[in-house]
Protein backbone atom coordinates (compact mmCIF):
# COMPACT_ATOMS: atom_id res chain seq x y z
CA UNK A 1 0.00 0.00 0.00
CA UNK A 2 1.64 3.48 -0.88
CA UNK A 3 1.84 6.37 1.43
CA UNK A 4 -0.86 8.37 -0.17
CA UNK A 5 -3.56 5.57 -0.04
CA UNK A 6 -2.39 4.80 3.53
CA UNK A 7 -2.92 8.23 4.42
CA UNK A 8 -6.40 8.86 3.18
CA UNK A 9 -7.29 4.80 4.49
CA UNK A 10 -6.50 6.45 8.16
CA UNK A 11 -8.08 10.00 7.33
CA UNK A 12 -11.63 7.95 7.82
CA UNK A 13 -10.42 5.56 10.16
CA UNK A 14 -11.53 5.64 13.89
CA UNK A 15 -8.72 5.81 15.96
CA UNK A 16 -8.48 1.49 16.60
CA UNK A 17 -8.99 1.34 12.57
CA UNK A 18 -5.84 3.46 12.37
CA UNK A 19 -4.07 1.15 14.72
CA UNK A 20 -4.89 -1.79 12.95
CA UNK A 21 -4.15 -0.30 9.19
CA UNK A 22 -0.75 0.83 10.86
CA UNK A 23 0.24 -2.99 12.67
CA UNK A 24 -0.98 -4.21 9.43
CA UNK A 25 1.81 -1.55 6.82
CA UNK A 26 4.34 -2.62 9.83
CA UNK A 27 4.27 -6.35 9.73
CA UNK A 28 4.61 -5.83 5.30
CA UNK A 29 6.55 -4.26 5.35
CA UNK A 30 9.30 -6.29 8.18
CA UNK A 31 7.74 -9.38 6.08
CA UNK A 32 8.86 -8.17 2.67
CA UNK A 33 12.32 -7.18 4.16
CA UNK A 34 12.73 -11.05 5.67
CA UNK A 35 11.39 -12.16 2.27
CA UNK A 36 12.61 -9.98 -0.67
CA UNK A 37 11.22 -10.66 -3.68
CA UNK A 38 9.88 -14.04 -2.97
CA UNK A 39 6.13 -12.91 -2.56
CA UNK A 40 4.39 -10.46 -5.28
CA UNK A 41 1.81 -8.26 -3.52
CA UNK A 42 1.77 -9.49 -0.27
CA UNK A 43 -0.56 -8.42 2.11
CA UNK A 44 -1.24 -8.44 5.53
CA UNK A 45 -5.11 -8.48 6.37
CA UNK A 46 -6.00 -8.05 10.64
CA UNK A 47 -9.04 -9.60 11.42
CA UNK A 48 -10.52 -10.12 14.49
CA UNK A 49 -9.85 -13.66 14.63
CA UNK A 50 -5.82 -12.80 12.95
CA UNK A 51 -4.16 -12.15 10.46
CA UNK A 52 -4.60 -13.14 6.85
CA UNK A 53 -1.99 -13.30 3.98
CA UNK A 54 -2.14 -13.19 0.52
CA UNK A 55 -0.05 -12.32 -2.41
CA UNK A 56 1.44 -14.44 -4.86
CA UNK A 57 4.77 -16.44 -5.42
CA UNK A 58 6.25 -19.03 -6.98
CA UNK A 59 6.78 -22.18 -4.85
CA UNK A 60 5.07 -23.14 -1.87
CA UNK A 61 8.36 -22.86 0.06
CA UNK A 62 8.01 -19.06 0.02
CA UNK A 63 4.84 -19.47 0.66
CA UNK A 64 5.73 -21.46 3.80
CA UNK A 65 8.68 -18.62 4.93
CA UNK A 66 6.25 -15.85 4.66
CA UNK A 67 3.69 -17.84 7.21
CA UNK A 68 6.44 -18.22 9.71
CA UNK A 69 7.63 -15.03 8.92
CA UNK A 70 4.28 -13.52 9.99
CA UNK A 71 4.23 -16.14 13.22
CA UNK A 72 7.81 -14.53 14.28
CA UNK A 73 7.20 -11.33 13.20
CA UNK A 74 3.93 -10.89 15.18
CA UNK A 75 1.59 -12.34 17.88
CA UNK A 76 -1.03 -12.89 16.29
CA UNK A 77 -2.32 -16.12 15.11
CA UNK A 78 -2.47 -16.76 11.40
CA UNK A 79 -6.46 -17.48 10.09
CA UNK A 80 -5.35 -18.03 6.71
CA UNK A 81 -2.42 -18.06 4.45
CA UNK A 82 -3.92 -17.38 0.75
CA UNK A 83 -0.49 -16.63 -0.85
CA UNK A 84 -1.37 -18.27 -4.21
CA UNK A 85 1.46 -20.35 -5.62
CA UNK A 86 1.35 -19.91 -9.68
Amino acid sequence: MNAEVLERNLAHASAHEQDLIRTEERLESLMQCRLGNRVRGLRVLLTPLGIILTGRTSTYHAKQLAQHAAMELSTHQIVSNDIEVC
